[in-house]
């Protein structure tokens, strides 16, 4: 098995690091490069820009190094945007590889961990979701996964959402009637569920199918995800057939029930791509200096979803560079398949396609069709992604006009970059979170909404008040320690707190002891009867203002706040279900799932279980006197 990229490198790594003065003139950034490219062999490597606090400008990758580094000190032929990166640079990074191909897969790797401001970024990081069907049991479940696939058994994606996971997985669960529960749950039952039932498993926790009839559903259910789905329609046919020529009319019915959602299936995920078997296509779209990639999703001749992606540091780069530079960080945790479409011709088509073989251990190739219905799904790709590029820009247009609003609300020296809402949750002081989302000119920033488990002795069960200092008091911390410059984009513009005076106070004064006095702050409560648009806006100094009920920055600032409120109530509610099913026991050390199931099945209860004295301890089945000692000394604590 082929090597991670990381690991082939090791031994090939060289580090070249001249440090010049700090003035963030071009001539210093140009003699640190010149003093690098002195000692640079010509062969491929990765090459990365450091500006004088070390932290990553830009990360690129060659094929001579010395060649291609050497171009950075001839100013004049640079775009602005290099000339600013190099005016900044004092001093780099190289690592040699083997082969050019080597060098692009590390380049991805780097630019995913240090997420450089002068490389095109795919901004929409979040993994993919795929159906796992696990292979690590007699009787196989299938399940929705996402992250790494260290689980034995077979993925099968990526799908573009959740949303279209659930809906193959339930087609999936009324066609070949595969279990999706727990080995626990599926380790103890007696009986079957509900999903046997409603005829969506075929129960064999009870044994109510044998290994062999359950094992040639799972090969049914792998023939219909590889894209061999009228294979499996014939055999259901044939089936359904010979039941109703048995006279079995009740098997013939529950055939005929599959089929059609066999059929149904296919109807919503089957588009016309003959000879196509896995592939993914991908059509760029480019107005007003922003940037949009659609994203098509075959497998099997199925299709299995779309997402557009909107990649950053885009400016004064050409399409073809930005293609290629997000297709390479799309795949670094995507399986590439078979075959890439794309919706025009690459450079370094053929060094990339190079590239994903080295990846999936099996060739890879890109093309750009040029006739039949594989052009056709081109072209649809491509104006999916002008017309999400035009919804997109719209809403830009919106939510920049709304921050005006914001700013001239408030009072703000500009728009707001990124705007910060606290809200907390709990029910009588329980299982208390607190809560922070991000959002800026792009809107709702996901990927940097944050919560707090409230769990410092001094803040009392239920007080709003000290959980906003303690949430406030922690985020400030981590600012003050990861980006004590400000360089980095993370700190605040205006935090927009839900609540009334009383948590704007303890707001203001964590910020006082924090030593910050430049970030403005806002809190906004209901108005009388707690009606949604007669909302309170709280200054510091005393001074309370409502604004129309028609008022678009009314409606914005509600957005912000309801989504504050709907995270805030999400992460409470997760950490209640959580403790629902934990027990006392589970934080004894020396406590595994044997021996806590010997326990209860002995005291009945994990409340006996604390309450038991040593003898008893010693008496209960699989516990020695040792272990008895240590479970009994867990719940006495000598003083």
């Amino acid at each position: 098995m082929t090597k991670p990229p990381s690991d082939r490198f090791s031994e090939e790594k060289s580090a070249y690091t001249v440090r010049g003065s700090d003035q963030p003139d071009i001539d210093a950034g140009v003699a640190a490069i010149r003093a690098v490219v002195r000692t640079l062999p010509v062969r491929p490597g990765v090459y990365r820009m450091l500006d004088a606090k070390g932290d990553v400008l830009y990360v690129g990758k060659a094929r001579a190094l010395k060649n291609r580094v050497s171009n950075y000190t001839q100013v004049s032929r640079l775009t602005k945007r290099l000339q600013r990166m190099v005016a900044q640079t004092r001093s780099m990074q190289i690592v040699t590889t083997n082969t050019e191909a080597e060098a692009l897969l590390l380049e991805a790797q780097l630019i995913k961990r240090y997420r450089p401001p002068y490389n095109v970024l795919l901004r929409d990081d979040k993994s993919f979701p795929f159906i796992l069907l696990r292979e690590d049991h007699p009787f196989p479940r299938v399940q929705l996964h996402r992250g790494a696939r260290r689980a034995k058994g077979q993925y099968y994606g990526p799908f573009a959402s959740t949303g279209s996971v659930r809906t193959t997985l339930t087609a999936l669960q009324k066609l070949f009637l595969l279990r999706s529960c727990t080995d626990s749950f599926f380790a103890n039952r007696s009986r079957p569920c509900l999903l046997y039932q409603i005829r969506r498993c075929s129960a064999p926790c009870v044994e109510r199918i044998d290994k062999d009839g359950y094992g040639e559903l799972i090969q049914d259910a792998k023939d219909f995800l590889g894209g061999k789905s009228n294979k499996v329609q014939e055999k259901l046919g044939k089936l359904m057939t010979g039941a109703a020529e048995a006279m079995d009319f009740e098997l013939a019915a529950i055939y005929r029930d599959r089929l059609r959602a066999l059929t149904y299936i296919q109807g919503t995920q089957t588009v016309n791509a003959e000879g196509l078997g896995d592939a993914d296509i991908f059509a760029l779209a480019c107005k007003g200096g922003t940037m949009c990639i659609q994203a098509f999703f075959i497998r099997g001749g199925q299709n299995w979803g779309a997402r557009s992606f909107f990649p950053a540091h885009t400016n004064d780069v050409p399409e073809d560079e930005v293609l290629a530079s997000f297709l390479v960080q799309f795949y670094e945790e995507v399986p590439p398949p078979k075959q890439v479409l794309l919706d025009r011709p690459l450079a370094e088509a053929e060094l990339l396609s190079e590239a994903l073989s080295e990846r999936a251990e099996r060739r890879v190739t890109l093309r750009v069709p040029q006739r039949g219905d594989h052009v056709r799904m081109v072209r649809q790709a491509k104006r999916n992604a002008e017309e999400e590029l035009d919804r997109r820009l719209a809403e830009t247009s919106t939510q920049n006009q709304n921050l005006r609003g914001v700013a001239e609300l408030f009072e703000l020296e500009a728009p707001p970059q990124r705007i910060e809402v606290y809200d907390n949750s709990h029910v009588m002081g329980t299982n208390a979170v607190g809560a922070m989302i991000v959002a800026g000119p792009e809107g709702f920033r996901k990927n940097a909404y944050r919560k707090f488990n409230i769990k410092r002795p001094e803040t009392a069960p239920g007080d709003d008040f000290a959980m906003m200092r303690e949430v406030l008091s922690r985020r400030f911390a981590r600012l003050e320690k990861e980006d004590p410059d400000r360089t980095k984009g993370e700190w605040p513009d205006l935090l927009l707190i839900d609540g009334g005076k009383g948590q704007l106070s303890a707001v203001c004064e964590t910020l006082e002891d924090a030593g910050v006095h430049d970030v403005p702050v806002v809190a906004i409560s209901k108005g009388p009867d707690r009606n949604a648009g007669r909302e309170v806006f709280h200054i510091p100094g005393g001074r309370e203002f409502s604004l129309p009920t028609n008022s678009p920055v009314l409606f914005y600032l509600q957005r912000l706040r309801d989504e504050a409120h709907r995270f805030a109530i999400g992460a409470h509610r997760q950490k209640r279900a959580k403790s629902m099913v934990t027990s006392p026991l589970d934080d004894v050390p020396g406590i595994g799932p044997s021996r806590k199931r010997a326990l209860l099945m002995h005291f009945g209860t994990a409340r006996a279980v604390k309450g038991a004295a040593l003898e008893d301890l010693e008496k209960a089945p699989g516990i020695s006197r040792t272990m008895a000692r240590s479970i009994y000394d867990y719940f006495h604590p000598r003083g």
